[in-house]
C-alpha cells in the first residue's frame, strides 16, 4: 500500500501542466532575488546613513572594508565588493552555485547603493541612536539575505573551512575575527568608536537571529508518560496542535513506552506544561528550540 500511494502521488505530480510548474519556479526565483535586493539596500543604508558617518563599523569583511576605505580615501562600496569576491569563489566551490549567485547579487546591490549614498549626510548625529538603529538595520538586511539563500559577508564561509582544520568551532573563529577587527577600530578611529562598534555588532547579531528565525519561535516537545493518550487528546483540543505518537522501549526496564512528539510556539510552552502536569506529574518532558517548521495538518485554536 505504501508503494502504491507513492506511485499515485508521483502520477498526480506528472500530470501538472509544465507551464504552471514553470510559473511557480519563476515566481519563487524572482521573490528570492527581490528579497535579497531589499536586504542589500537596507544593509547599505545602515552603513552609509547611520554607522560610517559616526565612525562606527561592523565585524567581518564589512569592518575591514570600512577601515580600508577610511585609511585609503577610496569608496567603501569598492572595498565591499572586492574583499568579498574571494569568498564568493570559495562559496561557489564549497556550498553551491545558487548560494554563490545569491550572494553575488546581494553584495553587488549593497556595494552599488553604498556608492550612491556615499555623499549623503548621515541621518542622525547622536552616536547612541546611530549604533542602535544602525545595528538593527544592519542585522535586518543581513538576515533577509541569509533567509533567502545568500550572504552579505564572507566571514562565515572562511570560518566553516578553518573549523575543519583547527580545534575551534565556527562561532569561536568568527568571534576571534570580529574581536580583532572591532579592536582595530580603536587604533584607526578612537576607542569610543571601538566600543560603540562592538555594541552595534551585538545588536546586529540579535537582529539577524530574529530575522532568520522569526519572531514566533517554535519549540519541539517530547513527552513520555503512562497517560500519553489523555495528554495527546488535551494538546489537540486545548492547543490545537497536532501530535505524533511514537513507540519506544525503556532503556532500564525494557518496558514498551509511548512517546508524544509535537511542535508548539514559545507562548504555548507554559500551557503545555500545565496540561502534562495535570495528567501526570512524573511525566518525562523535553523541550527544545527549533529554527524552522514547515507543513503539518492542523488548525491553530485559541489556548484554553
Amino acid at each position: 500500500m505504501f508503494h502504491l500511494a507513492n506511485g499515485e502521488h508521483g502520477l498526480q505530480e506528472a500530470q501538472l501542466p509544465p507551464t504552471q510548474h514553470n510559473r511557480r519556479s519563476l515566481a519563487n526565483i524572482l521573490g528570492r532575488c527581490l528579497s535579497i535586493i531589499i536586504g542589500g539596500v537596507i544593509y547599505a543604508v545602515a552603513l552609509e546613513l547611520f554607522l560610517v558617518p559616526n565612525r562606527i563599523t561592523d565585524g567581518g569583511i564589512t569592518g575591514i572594508a570600512v577601515i580600508a576605505a577610511h585609511l585609503s580615501g577610496w569608496s567603501l562600496g569598492l572595498f565591499l565588493f572586492l574583499l568579498n569576491l574571494p569568498f564568493l569563489l570559495i562559496g561557489y566551490r564549497q556550498i553551491g552555485k545558487t548560494f554563490a549567485l545569491s550572494t553575488l547579487l546581494g553584495i553587488s546591490v549593497m556595494s552599488v547603493v553604498t556608492v550612491l549614498l556615499h555623499h549623503v549626510d548621515g541621518v542622525v548625529q547622536d552616536t547612541l541612536l546611530a549604533f542602535v538603529f544602525g545595528g538593527i538595520l544592519l542585522g535586518l538586511g543581513s538576515g533577509i539575505a541569509i533567509r533567502f539563500g545568500g550572504s552579505l559577508d564572507g566571514t562565515e564561509i572562511i570560518a566553516i573551512l578553518l573549523a575543519k582544520k583547527l580545534p575551534f568551532s565556527v562561532g569561536e573563529i568568527i568571534m576571534f575575527f570580529n574581536l580583532f577587527i572591532l579592536g582595530s577600530t580603536g587604533f584607526v578611529f578612537n576607542w569610543n568608536s571601538a566600543l560603540f562598534s562592538i555594541l552595534a555588532y551585538y545588536i546586529a547579531s540579535k537582529a539577524i537571529d530574529i530575522t532568520v528565525d522569526g519572531l514566533n519561535e517554535s519549540k519541539s516537545v517530547w513527552i513520555i508518560s503512562d497517560r500519553i493518550q489523555d495528554i495527546g487528546d488535551a494538546i489537540l483540543s486545548r492547543l490545537g496542535r497536532g501530535v505524533t505518537y511514537l513507540s519506544g522501549e525503556g532503556g532500564f526496564s525494557g518496558d514498551p513506552k509511548r512517546v508524544i512528539f509535537c511542535v508548539i510556539t514559545r507562548l504555548e510552552e507554559a500551557k503545555l506544561k500545565e496540561i502534562v502536569n495535570h495528567f501526570d506529574e512524573n511525566a518525562f518532558l523535553a523541550v527544545g528550540n527549533i529554527h524552522d517548521v514547515k507543513g503539518g495538518r492542523f488548525k491553530k485554536r485559541d489556548i484554553h
